[in-house]
C-alpha cells in the first residue's frame, strides 16, 4: 500500500479525526473492523461504567452515546472525505455510538454485554427498515446515524429479553 487508507488525493484527515473515527485504532483490526469497534466499546464501557453509581449509569450511557455521536459525525466526515470512500470500513466510531445505545440501562455483566454485542452486530449488518435509508444521509451523518438505528433495535430486543427474564445478569 502506498499510503494509509485515510489518505486520498485531498490529503490526510486531521489526526484527531482519524483517532476518533477509528476509535483509537480498533478500526484497523482485521477481520471485521466493525466487530472490533463494538468489542472495544463494550470493554471500555464495562470498565468505565463500573465506576459510575448504579442510579446514574443509564444517563451516563446516554450522555456517552450523545458525545460520541456529536464528535463522531464530523470525524467520520473528515476521514471519509480524505479517503475518498463513502463509508470506509475502518471508520468504527459509528459502531461505538450504536453499541452504547444498545446497552442503555442494561445491568453490568458478561452475559448482558455479550448479548448486546451480538444483537447490535446482527442489526448493524442486517439493517432492517428504515435503517438502510439512514445510510443515504450525507457524509458522517449517514455513516453514524444508521448505526444509532441498529442500536435502537438492539436496545429494544435487549430490554425485552431482560423484561421476560430470558437474559439474566
Amino acid at each position: 500500500m502506498n499510503h494509509p487508507p485515510e489518505v486520498a488525493d485531498g490529503g490526510a484527515a486531521p489526526l484527531w479525526a482519524t483517532l476518533v473515527a477509528t476509535f483509537f485504532g480498533a478500526g484497523r483490526l482485521k477481520p471485521g473492523p466493525g466487530t472490533w469497534g463494538s468489542l472495544a466499546t463494550v470493554i471500555v464501557w464495562a470498565l468505565a461504567s463500573s465506576r459510575v453509581p448504579v442510579a446514574s449509569r443509564a444517563w451516563a450511557t446516554i450522555v456517552a452515546a450523545a458525545v460520541v455521536t456529536l464528535i463522531g459525525i464530523p470525524a467520520a466526515t473528515r476521514v471519509a472525505r480524505a479517503s475518498g470512500l463513502e463509508d470506509p470500513q475502518f471508520v468504527v466510531i459509528d459502531e461505538v455510538a450504536g453499541q452504547l445505545v444498545t446497552i442503555i440501562a442494561v445491568p453490568l455483566g458478561w452475559k448482558t454485554f455479550l448479548a448486546g454485542l451480538i444483537l447490535f452486530r446482527v442489526f448493524d449488518i442486517w439493517k432492517p427498515f428504515p435503517i438502510r435509508r439512514l445510510e443515504r444521509l450525507p457524509e458522517g451523518t449517514g455513516i453514524v446515524v444508521d448505526d444509532l438505528g441498529a442500536g435502537l433495535y438492539a436496545l429494544a430486543v435487549m430490554h425485552l429479553l431482560l423484561h421476560f427474564g430470558l437474559l439474566m445478569k
